[in-house]
């Protein structure tokens, strides 16, 4: 068994995006410019935030910080978002979900700039994502993507089980490593928490891509010896034991199934690093595209 060390991954990158910025001041070029908007106290989301203004930090972007609590209103919002479309100095920017209830999250995703949409959330940015023309990818399947590319995993002709149908992670997924590119010429099988035989068919994956938001979900019955396994779930469960109360807990019985994979992701420290990775490379790629 091999750890998918996305700590280190990421790591890797960001030492080459700093490279990347290095060179564009030396050539008069304009350093890439990251805004992320955060609404309300939600601990998790300030804690995600907050690693991607660090990571901007490493690298050399420049960074802004947006904070609302969680009563501003949905019009609000929109206007902010319409000002950062206009601002010339913001190459790219997110708007961290969840959002309070009272807010639209689609009517938001889809009044960002698809320009300037990092996230890659942006119905235009996911359209061309489906026919292969350029944008943005959504930064955790194309940090996913990047893991497995660089660890050198085989996926061509390789069944591959997504577990989870989101719109930000599980659809997206399931055609990237479905199109005839690598790392993908998968055979994808979509499933989710109602699929049936769903143990039976995760056992007939090579690779098992868990995205369902259930700590301990994959358990070591639905995972045959050899099989790669990527757990994007990170759940916050109760846990008197460490000094905060709680501990981050993936979607995959990590204990049980790891002795049987080749490659396993950790939580933490396996795919949420690498979804920050490919937020700073969009960020890039977004002045790259501007000719900047």
């Amino acid at each position: 068994m091999q750890l998918l060390d996305g700590k280190k991954t990421s790591a890797d990158i960001r030492v080459e995006l700093a490279e990347a910025v290095k060179q564009r001041k030396a050539q008069g070029k304009k350093i890439p410019h990251l805004a992320a908007v955060l609404v309300g106290n939600d601990g998790g989301s300030l804690t995600y935030v907050n690693a991607k203004v660090k990571s901007c930090e490493d690298i050399g972007f420049e960074s802004t910080l947006i904070r609302y609590d969680d009563s501003i209103s949905e019009e609000a919002l929109l206007k902010k978002i319409n000002e950062l479309n206009e601002d010339p100095n913001i190459d790219g920017f997110i708007v961290q979900l969840p959002l309070p209830k009272h807010i639209d999250e689609l009517k938001i995703t889809q009044a960002i700039s698809p320009s300037k949409d990092v996230d890659g959330f942006h119905p235009q940015n996911l359209g061309n994502m489906v026919l292969n023309l350029p944008g943005f990818l959504p930064a955790t399947p194309a940090g996913i993507l990047e893991l497995i590319k660089r660890n050198g995993i085989e996926t061509s002709g390789m069944h591959c089980v997504v577990i989870g149908r989101s719109n930000i992670v599980g659809s997206p997924m399931s055609i990237l490593l479905a199109r005839n590119e690598s790392p993908g010429n998968c055979t994808v099988t979509l499933a989710h928490s109602r699929t049936k035989n769903l143990g039976e068919i995760c056992r007939q994956a090579d690779i098992i891509i868990a995205a369902i938001g259930r700590p301990g979900f994959v358990t070591a019955e639905m995972v045959k010896e050899g099989a790669v396994v990527i757990d994007v779930g990170t759940t916050r469960v109760e846990d008197p034991s460490r000094e905060r109360g709680w501990r981050l807990c993936g979607d995959v019985d990590f204990e049980n199934v790891a002795p049987k994979c080749s490659f396993i992701t950790p939580v933490p420290g396996g795919v949420g690093p690498m979804t920050i990775a490919s937020l700073m490379i969009n960020t890039l790629k977004a002045v790259e595209l501007k000719g900047l």
